[in-house]
């Protein structure tokens, strides 16, 4: 554990916590909104508490998940399209709230709610099997093919977790036109996968053999 480490977690989290906040609440004009409450809890604690296990067993990998800093000039693209479909969904999530517009019954967002829980648990499990997972497109020293657990069954299950993690928030917030502006992170993050898959193959020894063991990148049988 380090000082420096541990005060950019501290920082970067409470960032997110006062930038979300921000894009639900002032949206919405109001406090009382019950839906963007309930995101804020199950999306900060938990990362709360993932943080603090990852500083005390692994601070290898919370350093390089709290590296955003993209070095393939192809991501640029993907992560303005990324940052924008978050913007403008939380803003609309807030203002249907407010305005009432198109809102999904109390239970869809339980639904979410619960998706979203179950994809975090899956996000750890993914984190757990490969230490050398990077919030940025790029190959480490020693890194090896990761080719066990969900990595046999998808060759991406980092980005089929956020998949559904990511459908599942409009979902809580209770707001059926965010849902439809996060219809858009299939295409986003297909688009990186491409870009990610040339990268390793080219620069990662034994992926292009394990392409050839797991067919599936995202979801089994689709694609």
């Amino acid at each position: 554990m380090t000082t420096r480490l541990f005060i950019s977690a501290i920082a970067k989290f409470t960032l997110g916590v006062v930038l979300l906040g921000a894009l639900l609440f002032l949206p919405a004009g109001t406090l009382a909104y019950p839906q963007g409450w309930l995101l804020m809890g199950i999306l900060f604690i938990p990362m709360f508490l993932a943080g603090l296990v990852m500083m005390a067993k692994n601070p290898a990998l919370l350093r390089s998940r709290l590296n955003a800093k993209e070095k393939q000039r192809e991501q640029s693209l993907v992560v303005k399209l990324s940052g924008l479909m978050f913007l403008v969904g939380f803003v609309l999530a807030g203002l249907s709230f407010r305005f009432g517009w198109l809102l999904l019954p109390r239970w869809a967002s339980w639904l979410g709610a619960a998706l979203f829980l179950l994809s975090y648990a899956l996000y750890a499990e993914v984190l757990r099997e490969n230490t050398w997972l990077s919030r940025t497109i790029e190959v480490q020293e020693g890194q090896q093919v990761v080719s066990t657990g969900l990595y046999g069954i998808v060759r991406h299950p980092m980005y089929a977790v956020t998949l559904t993690l990511f459908l599942s928030m409009p979902l809580v917030l209770g707001s059926a036109l965010a849902f439809v502006v996060f219809l858009a992170y299939p295409a986003i993050i297909a688009k990186r996968i491409r870009n990610e898959e040339d990268v390793l193959t080219r620069e990662l020894p034994g992926y292009a053999a394990y392409k050839q063991k797991v067919k599936w990148r995202l979801l089994p049988f689709i694609w």
